[in-house]
């Protein structure tokens, strides 16, 4: 029999009319199932840092999986469906990864949702995500996935232009914010993570972007 992957009531928050977070919504009895996933999708893809068009590294170690991933450097932000690195295709979005974002993603109202991209983003103590908003994909119609976990981290949420006001949203291990309609291109970041428990944050995100 499958594992759930979720408990049976979650507590739901709202950040915007089509904007959720699901609080714990990993069950811990399947956490390790999705560590060794991510592991995996690190095994054949690597940790890296990338360049940023200005010519800055960003402090936060990047990867993907999926058909297509997410890529910066000098010429700028774009999906490749080969890992520059390698020149290999980017390893699948392992099952649990693909399954918990179908679901999370329903529970928000996106029916039907299948990922075709999953960054994952590796946060060591006191690195940070600035303010940008995800407008690198074709269709804008599917929402954002995102899955914290690991280290707690402060996510800022704003609003659809870089100077609009924004919420600070605390998030923990297990944690599940979905956020696409109306609020699809709205500002986010995650403020500098502190140290704790764990040795790191890791953050899943998925998104349709080809």
């Amino acid at each position: 029999m499958q594992r759930a992957l979720f408990d049976d009531a979650p507590s739901d928050e709202r950040l915007g009319p089509e904007a959720f977070v699901f609080r714990r919504l990993v069950q811990e009895s399947v956490a390790e199932e999705l560590e060794t996933a991510i592991a995996s999708v690190i095994a054949a893809a690597p940790l890296r840092h990338m360049t940023v068009p200005g010519g800055g590294t960003m402090s936060v170690g990047t990867t993907s999986c999926g058909a297509l991933g997410w890529c910066s450097d000098a010429r700028g932000y774009r999906y490749e469906p080969n890992d520059p690195q390698s020149g290999r295709p980017w390893p699948p979005i392992p099952e649990p990864m693909s399954r918990l974002a179908k679901i999370a993603a329903a529970r928000a109202g996106f029916m039907g949702f299948e990922p075709d991209s999953c960054l994952v983003n590796r946060y060591a103590p006191r690195t940070k995500m600035g303010l940008h908003r995800d407008a690198d994909e074709r269709d804008f119609a599917w929402p954002i996935v995102s899955v914290s976990i690991g280290l707690p981290a402060t996510f800022v949420f704003g609003g659809l232009r870089r100077r609009d006001p924004v919420v600070r949203v605390p998030l923990e291990h297990g944690d599940v914010v979905v956020w696409g309609g109306v609020d699809r291109l709205r500002y986010h970041g995650v403020l500098p993570v502190r140290p704790g428990a764990w040795p790191h944050r890791t953050n899943l995100t998925f998104r349709r972007a080809g």
